[in-house]
């Protein structure tokens, strides 16, 4: 019988996998054109993380405005940018926690202290974007917050729910070690319901 519940030691690359997956979330946050855009037609308005773009109703032609010209800007790109490069260092980090044999549970600790940083850098700058996005830039028909700020947000949330699996995974030592023999609970044949 095999079982594997969610601190045993064949399971511990689940982590890891996890912020890795964040990372391809933060990736496509930062290299997307979808942070904000027309909500319906005609598609007038299109911004990413670095620039806001606009164009008439019937032009096909973007018109881009950078985004760093702004403090706000700079300051919502650096946060995230911030955030995602530590968040890359807690990846490899956790890659070689897991691969030696004898874990190192106040290393692992760390890493979840540092994920909280990563998620407290890019929660800064999620907000900040938004906000001051609405205030200093003109827009024009319906516009929505879109895919690429939520593969931001998806990532941050990942971060979270990794933060805390690896600040309390030291709790679990014995078990993810395989240090406790298991316990198996049989019903004696006398106690079995008579099947007629």
């Amino acid at each position: 019988m095999v079982v594997c519940g969610l601190a045993c030691w064949r399971c511990r690359w689940l982590l890891p996998l996890l912020l890795g997956l964040a990372i391809i979330m933060g990736i496509i946050a930062l290299a997307g054109r979808g942070w904000l855009e027309s909500e319906s037609e005609p598609y007038v308005q299109q911004a990413s993380l670095w620039e806001s773009c606009t164009r008439g109703d019937g032009d096909l032609n973007w018109r881009c405005e950078s985004l760093m010209e702004y403090g706000w800007g700079r300051a919502a790109a650096a946060t995230y940018l911030v955030g995602f490069v530590i968040l890359v260092i807690c990846f490899a980090l956790a890659v070689i926690a897991f691969s030696i044999e004898i874990l190192r549970f106040n290393f692992v600790r760390g890493i979840g202290g540092l994920l909280f940083v990563v998620a407290a850098f890019q929660i800064i700058g999620l907000v900040i974007y938004p906000v001051k996005f609405t205030e200093e830039i003109s827009l024009s028909g319906d516009n929505m917050f879109s895919w690429a700020y939520g593969f931001g947000w998806a990532s941050t949330v990942v971060v979270i729910g990794c933060a805390f699996f690896f600040c309390c995974l030291p709790n679990w030592e014995d078990e993810v070690l395989g240090n406790i023999k298991p316990t198996y609970y049989y019903s004696s044949p006398e106690r079995a319901p008579y099947l007629n």
